[in-house]
C-alpha cells in the first residue's frame, strides 16, 4: 500500500490504497449503488479489472474497502471512469488518495508527462473542486451524457499544460488559452 491518508484530528481514521481485487467487487457494488443514480453493473467492474492497460484501485480502512477508482488507458490517455467513497468516508481525503496513488503509479511528473480525462456532472461541485485541486481543468461539455435526468457533463483533463495553467495540450483546444 503506497497512499496512506490520516483524515481526523484524534488520528482514529487513516486509509491504505491498494490494487482492487475481485474479491473486493461485493462491496465496490454496495457502494456503487448508494453513489450513483445509474449506477454500474457488475459485469463493468469485471470488464475493467480484466484489462491489463487499466488501473483500479482500493481505499480501504482497517480491511474495509472505503473507496475504488477506476482508470483505464486508450493510446497516450488515462480516462478516469469510476470514483466512489462510501457515505460514510466522504469528505476526508480518500478520493484525494486514490488520486494520489494514480498518479504515482501513472508517474506523471514533467513536461512529457501523461494525461488525464474525465466526465463529471455539471451539479456535482464537490468532484469538480476536488478535480480541480487535483490539477484538472474543465475543456468542453458533453449534452445530455447521464441517462438518468439527462444533465450535461463537464469534460476534464489533467495534461502537462493544465498543471501550468493553459489548455495548450489539450485535444480540440490548442493555443494558448488561460485555464
Amino acid at each position: 500500500m503506497a497512499a496512506v491518508v490520516e483524515a481526523q484530528a484524534d488520528g482514529s481514521f487513516s486509509v491504505g490504497v491498494r490494487e482492487l481485487a475481485y474479491a473486493d467487487l461485493p462491496r465496490v457494488i454496495a457502494i456503487e449503488r448508494r453513489a450513483f443514480p445509474t449506477p454500474w453493473s457488475l459485469a463493468m467492474f469485471v470488464l475493467e479489472l480484466s484489462k491489463s492497460s487499466g488501473i483500479c484501485l482500493a481505499a480501504v480502512n482497517g480491511r474495509r474497502l472505503v473507496g475504488y477508482m477506476i482508470c483505464s488507458r486508450y493510446d497516450t490517455v488515462w480516462h478516469l471512469m469510476n470514483v466512489a467513497v462510501d457515505v460514510d468516508y466522504q469528505h476526508k481525503g480518500v478520493a484525494s488518495a486514490l488520486l494520489v496513488e494514480l498518479f504515482a503509479r501513472v508517474g506523471d511528473a514533467g513536461a512529457g508527462g501523461a494525461r488525464f480525462t474525465l466526465e463529471v456532472r455539471r451539479s456535482n461541485h464537490v468532484a469538480i473542486h476536488l478535480y480541480e485541486r487535483e490539477g484538472f481543468r474543465a475543456a468542453g461539455l458533453r449534452r445530455r451524457y447521464y441517462q438518468d435526468n439527462g444533465e450535461d457533463a463537464l469534460v476534464m483533463w489533467r495534461t502537462p499544460a493544465t498543471l501550468a495553467g493553459t489548455l495548450d495540450d489539450v485535444p480540440g483546444m490548442g493555443g494558448n488559452q488561460s485555464t
